[in-house]
């Protein structure tokens, strides 16, 4: 998926070339002729970008330009449009001039296309095999295999990477025009600074045999007390933070409807019209208290579901 309508971490332009992961021969070959992606599991799965103006560049080195040994072995990720493989490793970040080090929620949104389907699908990778070192079937130890599309035990047991299924959903009134609403919701989790407050959409994991649309119906009522109505599939992309799939939807709600929140889950949660969110959009001060609203970051699925019912599209 590419183009505006993608949410930011859902655009790629990489063929994945699966039936290459068990090709040793062709791997060998294509890792002397790579484009290496280098990604420090020690600083947060960070990776090299250069140039300050948007969109910054995503670094690619070739394989004899690692600093030194890495932690991994090389992770195929697949192969660009002009044919050249491209491969990520975990190691400290090369020192090359011009460049800085970044996380992926703060140039995810930023990247193009390209950048943004290799950032993604390196880190995502990587944080699979982090916390994959056991296998949860035998409890001994595993080893890369397939290129880094696999884990295998002493005892043949093989594991394949996943992503766990969460849905994420931009609640709003229906009603057309600057005063429309949408419900946003503040997480009893994070950390706030006085004079601000963090709202984003409201979130979370599907549960074994459950739909993601069921999963939107019991999330809201658990965590708002509010019912939903006409759930409309979004879109979706990664956030390999560790490792998600965010299924995003916009629901329909009766705007007059209490709230009343799990204080386990949600600190505060309340109705905003799209003058207010504009505003904040805008870095203004919108709440009745002064409390400055902030609003999720610009690599969240969160935010791209705020723009589309921003700009009418429910």
């Amino acid at each position: 998926m590419s183009g505006e309508a993608a949410p930011p971490l859902a655009r790629s332009t990489l063929d994945r070339a699966a039936h290459r992961r068990t090709d040793p021969d062709w791997l060998a070959e294509a890792w002397e002729r790579a484009r290496v992606l280098v990604l420090d599991s020690a600083d947060d799965g960070r990776a090299l970008v250069r140039g300050e103006a948007a969109p910054p560049e995503l670094v690619l080195v070739g394989p004899g330009e690692l600093p030194e040994v890495p932690r991994s072995v090389p992770m195929f990720l697949g192969v660009e449009p002009d044919g050249v493989p491209v491969f990520a490793v975990d190691a400290p970040l090369p020192e090359l001039p011009g460049t800085r080090r970044a996380n992926l929620r703060e140039v995810g949104h930023l990247l193009v296309d390209r950048d943004a389907g290799i950032f993604t699908t390196g880190l995502a990778l990587l944080n699979w095999h982090v916390r994959h070192g056991y296998s949860s079937v035998s409890g001994h130890s595993t080893q890369v295999d397939e290129a880094g599309w696999s884990r295998v035990d002493a005892l043949g047991e093989r594991v394949w990477p996943h992503t766990d299924p969460a849905m994420i959903v931009l609640v709003h009134d229906a009603v057309d025009g600057p005063e429309g609403r949408c419900l946003l919701g503040s997480n009893a989790a994070w950390a706030h600074t006085p004079g601000e407050r963090r709202y984003s959409c409201l979130a979370g994991y599907v549960e074994p045999g459950e739909s993601a649309e069921a999963a939107v119906l019991r999330e809201v009522r658990e965590e708002v007390g509010v019912e939903v109505a006409e759930i409309a599939y979004a879109g979706s992309q990664s956030w390999p933070f560790p490792g998600s799939l965010m299924l995003g939807f916009l629901a329909r709600a009766d705007a007059d409807e209490p709230i009343r929140v799990d204080p386990a889950e949600i600190a505060h949660a309340r109705w905003f019209t799209r003058r207010e969110i504009g505003a904040a959009l805008a870095g203004e001060t919108v709440d009745a208290c002064g409390e400055r609203l902030l609003l999720p970051p610009p690599s969240s699925i969160a935010l791209f579901l705020v723009h589309r019912w921003l700009d009418g599209h429910c």
